[in-house]
């Protein structure tokens, strides 16, 4: 079968995945500035194309069906890359770019204070940023490498080792005001905060310490931003990352429940799919963050 015959129009594939999302006739011709019977008419002509029923038309209303439904997701797929192709050949005509996936706070606080250095050696390479907090599929997704923490065990990918981590546990100083922390087992006393990502780093502090202990209850956060907010205003003890938590307290807004700082499992990576091993900027980018790994001096503020 020759594939480009079955190829629908860009502006039929558009209306059924707005249908799919918006979940009317009415809204998807308000977003593509149709009118309602346009949007009848190309969801009509894609039907007669694929030869397959992907509207059901109960009175006034529109519903895909279930098999559209998913046809629907994966073309909503297609047209966000075909929208992320033409914004990087429009803001870079020459070339030259890289799409990293970055983890926000390192990204933040690790990467971006470092950039205008590269930006300094390759001025002719763009580096667009966007930020996951969990792992992706390079085939669908787009970008071009990832920072990661952990292990560097996603397939099919080479890595960079960039930064081992240690945390530390903070909390407000108010917190220990009522409470004894003479060993770290004591610690489990106090209300602990989590973060989404790690969900066994509680466990592995305590196991580092010889403490048997059941999986830590307390509250959940999504990014560490959030979990070092609720840690300053009193809710629990925060495992974090020593050179996040060092601006809090040097200012006093926290204090460390416990010890020093202690060797993480998991270290940060620059990870990329191996089919881009030979991309030129890509060369460029590693080598130059090759330079900037495993500094043991402090992060840049």
């Amino acid at each position: 079968m020759n594939e480009r015959r079955i190829l629908p129009s860009l502006g039929a594939l558009r209306a059924l995945e707005a249908l799919e999302r918006l979940g009317s006739a009415t809204a998807v011709a308000e977003e593509l500035s149709l009118t309602q019977s346009a949007v009848s008419r190309q969801l009509q002509t894609l039907e007669e194309q694929l030869g397959v029923t992907l509207i059901l038309r109960e009175k006034r209303r529109m519903r895909l069906t279930p098999a559209a439904q998913t046809y629907a997701e994966e073309v909503r797929e297609a047209l966000n890359r075909i929208a992320h192709a033409s914004i990087k050949l429009r803001v870079n005509p020459e070339g030259g770019q890289i799409n990293l996936a970055i983890l926000p706070t390192f990204g933040m606080r690790w990467l971006v204070p470092r950039l205008p250095e590269f930006a300094l050696r390759h001025p002719d390479i763009t580096v667009n940023m966007a930020t996951r907090l969990h792992r992706f599929n390079f085939a669908t997704q787009g970008f071009d490498a990832a920072i990661h923490y952990g292990q560097p065990d996603w397939p099919g990918t080479d890595h960079l080792r960039l930064k081992p981590e240690n945390v530390v546990p903070v909390c407000a100083p108010a917190l220990l005001q009522r409470h004894t922390i003479a060993r770290p087992e004591d610690i489990l006393s106090l209300p602990l905060l989590h973060i989404q990502t790690r969900p066994k780093a509680w466990a592995d502090w305590f196991a580092h310490w010889g403490v048997k202990a059941p999986m830590p209850q307390g509250m959940l956060h999504d990014q560490f931003s959030t979990i070092t907010q609720a840690a300053r205003h009193g809710l629990g003890v925060a495992l974090l990352p020593d050179y996040l938590a060092q601006r809090d307290l040097a200012a006093g807004r926290l204090v460390q429940a416990w010890g020093g700082a202690t060797p993480s499992l998991g270290s940060y990576y620059l990870i990329w799919p191996k089919e881009k091993q030979a991309d030129p900027a890509l060369q460029k980018f590693r080598d130059w963050l090759a330079t900037q790994a495993e500094e043991e001096d402090g992060l840049p503020r």
